[in-house]
């Protein structure tokens, strides 16, 4: 989804004509460079790749998985922003220096890496599977610490109807790519608003992120959960929590480093490789929709099907009653003990 996401995003420019300079605002994929002795106007924003300024930019430098690299002799008179990446300033930067780095981001560069990446930005299969188990572990243990309350939200909505929840992810995925783009589209109307659009694509990403994250986390939970429910039963409820997510998470993840430790085996690697996308798929797409279902764990009863109440106990009644007559009473069942 997220490479889906960039190159619908790759076509975006704009440029407006401003006296006799020209200032243009652009999305660019992959990695930029401003050469030295020139001067380009921003803001300037790169998704997927490295923005290096060795000349001037007038205005904002922006790099979103990737790094914003101002060279010896470089400048940047607004600010120097990278979002999961990081700020190298050896030039001049007359503005802030903000950056989103982490674990997190260094995986998600990885995923945007692109085939003519250098050999040191690129990761063997293998080490990609062990740092994503090692995030997703991470991310599942701290969304539990810091949002049980919501994890538990969106877990009871993915166990009451799985199959719904599987629907509306799947609906939700096809709706982020045309909600980002009318956004930007929105947006970019007005001046102010081309300005706006860097941040607008990061904090949509951002919670669709942290959506497919809670959805996957509660995935792993329900199903861990479900594979550990006898020595779950000992255990306080976040206790059993911890368990279901620390099994789920171990299942899911483990298929993918499996897959990555067998790629050298044709057939054995194909096949584990095809269930673990499989497998991660059906649990991301589920997890995504109960979370939209229960807006972020918030509702828990959102997925509940209206049911009619539940008929009081009748059975002194008659079987056949008829519209207008009293229910006669059964009569008592004969004592079993005969009376002496």
């Amino acid at each position: 989804m997220t490479a889906t996401l960039v190159a619908a995003l790759c076509p975006f420019a704009i440029s407006a004509a401003q006296g006799s300079a020209t200032q243009r605002d652009s999305i660019v994929i992959g990695g930029r460079t401003v050469p030295a002795g020139t001067t380009e106007r921003g803001p300037i924003v790169v998704a997927g790749g490295d923005l290096t300024v060795a000349g001037q930019v007038d205005g904002s430098a922006i790099a979103i998985a990737g790094d914003v690299i101002v060279l010896p002799g470089g400048e940047v008179t607004g600010d120097a922003i990278a979002a999961f990446g990081e700020v190298r300033n050896e030039g001049a930067v007359g503005g802030q220096s903000r950056a989103l780095t982490g674990t997190f981001g260094a995986s998600l560069r990885a995923l945007f890496s692109t085939p003519d990446a250098p050999p040191a930005a690129k990761r063997t299969p293998l080490e990609l599977a062990l740092g994503w188990f090692t995030v997703m572990m991470l991310i599942g243990l701290g969304v539990l610490v810091f949002a049980s309350p919501y994890l538990d939200g969106v877990a009871d909505v993915l166990a009451q109807s799985f199959w719904r929840s599987f629907l509306t992810g799947l609906i939700g995925h096809l709706g982020v790519l045309p909600a980002i783009l009318l956004v930007v589209v929105g947006l970019a109307v007005t001046v102010i608003g081309v300005l706006l659009v860097p941040f607008a694509v990061v904090a949509l990403v951002l919670v669709v992120a942290g959506l497919l994250a809670l959805g996957f986390v509660a995935a792993a939970r329900v199903t861990g959960e479900g594979i550990g429910n006898r020595g779950g039963r000992r255990l306080s409820d976040k206790g059993g929590a911890l368990r279901g997510v620390i099994i789920g998470t171990a299942l899911y993840m483990g298929l993918w480093v499996l897959a990555a430790a067998t790629g050298s085996v044709a057939v054995v690697g194909v096949v584990l490789r095809v269930l673990a996308l499989l497998a991660t798929f059906v649990a991301a797409t589920a997890g995504f929709g109960a979370a939209i279902l229960s807006r972020g764990g918030t509702r828990r009863d959102a997925a509940v099907a209206t049911q009619m109440p539940a008929a009081e106990e009748v059975g002194w009644q008659t079987p056949t009653p008829v519209s207008g007559v009293a229910a006669a009473r059964r009569r008592p069942a004969a004592s079993s003990t005969a009376a002496h």
